[in-house]
């Protein structure tokens, strides 16, 4: 398989690792998945960071074929690849609704991964928090007061976005906090910004959840 990544074929672009894991998908190839997982170890950083984008672009549209590897992209978190790093974030983003508590286990990582991380990084882990805590209450509990910290104190840049990646967590019980947090932020955002924010509302005011 690593005969097939950009890399491998002097390209620089991504479309051979997409073509690579639309191919794997199809033949549901679980050796090959394999493969690519252990060619993120290869010593050419260039193969590496080709292997982490097969496995997401998988992830983004058969999650259960990479939903082993929780400890693979965890583990990554503390690389210092910064593409490896949100790469594997990325991952962990597409899984996390099938391998909750093997995530929430390591939730110190994903924190620290969080707080140090580039934006693609933080965008991601936004994501991740946020599909465990609508995976359980014991994981809401602990996660979604990590989600309003952010939100109240994130760039007003990021409110929209992360406020959006955020919603799928946003219950009957818990939509009151999570409005006010919005509310607070209200004035320092943008036009754009608050229609975005405006959006949400609207969904919280209706009863639109997503759990």
């Amino acid at each position: 398989m690593i005969e097939k990544l950009a890399y491998s074929l002097g390209r620089n672009d991504e479309e051979p690792n997409i073509k690579l894991a639309l191919e794997l998908i199809k033949t549901k190839n679980n050796n090959g998945i394999n493969e690519i997982v252990d060619g993120i170890n290869n010593p050419i950083e260039q193969i590496g960071n080709d292997c982490i984008k097969v496995l997401y672009e998988i992830g983004k549209r058969e999650p259960v074929l990479i939903s082993n590897y929780v400890e693979v992209f965890i583990k990554l978190l503390k690389s210092r690849n910064n593409r490896l790093v949100w790469g594997a974030m990325i991952a962990l983003s597409k899984i996390a609704s099938i391998t909750p508590q093997e995530i929430f286990d390591n939730l110190d990582t994903l924190i620290k991964a969080y707080e140090k991380g580039s934006v693609i990084t933080i965008d991601n882990s936004i994501t991740v928090f946020a599909e465990l805590a609508k995976a359980g209450l014991k994981y809401e509990r602990i996660v979604f007061p990590i989600i309003i910290k952010h939100l109240e104190t994130c760039r007003p840049k990021e409110v929209g976005q992360h406020s959006e990646r955020a919603f799928v967590c946003v219950t009957k019980s818990n939509s009151e906090l999570f409005k006010n947090t919005l509310l607070k932020r209200y004035d320092s955002l943008t036009e754009p910004q608050k229609k975005r924010i405006d959006k949400l509302l609207k969904k919280i005011e209706e009863g639109q959840f997503s759990t």
